[in-house]
Order: structure tokens, then C-alpha cells, then sequence
């Protein structure tokens, strides 16, 4: 993980969301802690879930999804400062996030996933293009988004685009290719 993210941060990543659905508290509070030390202040960290390790970790926000806690609970957990996102999967949850104190919202998943073991229905182009006419919030699509695919996405009224599997071989390739492509 520490060597994957090394490389997206000399590959001019700047965002990076610690997601880590599977150990203990104590084992993603040490992951995230040396995350911090290893990438410094240069690289804004976002904690998966959890806003209490958030805080606990020194990252720069929390992203919450439908069933952790909710937006306006996180936010009095990590404050004013910090960042709060929120997973939304439908026109009615990104209505009722766009009213929270959420700095930004995700949509997704826009196409098939690997990366979620039961994920939400694909809500495609269209759906981003829906989500994007009901928030004037940052806009980040999220599921099944590939070098292939990223530009329409963005072009469909994205602001941004969150990716697991397709940085996972070489992660500062992939992500140098995001960049000239999405440049």
C-alpha cells in the first residue's frame, strides 16, 4: 500500500482516499498513521468510513457512505475544517446529500465494479449527468472507472474520478495516463 501510493504521488496525485473495509481499528489507525508520515502534507488524505480515525490519523477528511454514519454526524466528529464526502447511489440519496454540509458528492457506481463485494445498481452516464443537474457541489463518480472510460465520465459532468482496479498494476503509469488523458 505505502509503495502504491508513493508512486501515485510522484505521478502529481494529490487526493487520496484510505479505504480499508476488512481490519481492525487498531491495524487501519497504524496503516494510516504511517500513510501520513510517508506521504506528508503534499498529498490530501480522506478516510474511508471512519471519522474518528480520521481525526486519530491527522488526515484532511472522512468519506462516509449510506450506511456509515451519517454526513451532518461525521461532520461534528471532524468539525468544520475538515472534508466530508458522501457515496451517493440514486437522484433521492444525492438530493438528501446535497442539503448536509458535505463538501463533496460521489455517484456511482457509474459502471460495473470488482472493487465492492455487493455493489449498488450501475447508474451509468445518464446517471452522472442526473446527478450533476441536482448538486452544484463538487461532483466525484466513482465505480468501474478506467483510462477507457474517464473522459466520458468527466464529460457526462464529473468533476473528478475515483479509481481502485485500473491503478492497481503500475500505479504511476496508470495514473500519469489519467492525467494526459483526462489533461
Amino acid at each position: 500500500m505505502l509503495a502504491a501510493a508513493c508512486e501515485l504521488q510522484a505521478a502529481g496525485v494529490t487526493l487520496l482516499q484510505y479505504r480499508n473495509k476488512r481490519d481492525a481499528a487498531r491495524r487501519i489507525l497504524d496503516d494510516a498513521k504511517e500513510l501520513r508520515k510517508v506521504l506528508g502534507s503534499s498529498v490530501c488524505l480522506i478516510m474511508n468510513d471512519r471519522a474518528d480515525l480520521c481525526l486519530a490519523a491527522e488526515f484532511d477528511g472522512v468519506h462516509v457512505g449510506q450506511e456509515d454514519l451519517s454526513a451532518e454526524s461525521a461532520r461534528r466528529v471532524i468539525g468544520a475544517d475538515l472534508w466530508l464526502g458522501v457515496s451517493t447511489h440514486n437522484p433521492e440519496q444525492l438530493v438528501q446529500s446535497d442539503a448536509t454540509t458535505a463538501d463533496y458528492v460521489a455517484i456511482g457506481p457509474v459502471f460495473a465494479t470488482s472493487s465492492k463485494e455487493n455493489p449498488d445498481p450501475v447508474v451509468g452516464l445518464d446517471g452522472v449527468r442526473r446527478a450533476r443537474a441536482l448538486t452544484q457541489k463538487p461532483l466525484v463518480a466513482i465505480g468501474g472507472i478506467t483510462r477507457a472510460n474517464a473522459l466520458d465520465v468527466i464529460r457526462a459532468g464529473a468533476d473528478a474520478v475515483a479509481v481502485i482496479s485500473d491503478l492497481l498494476p503500475a500505479p504511476r503509469k496508470s495514473a500519469e495516463e489519467f492525467f494526459r488523458i483526462l489533461g
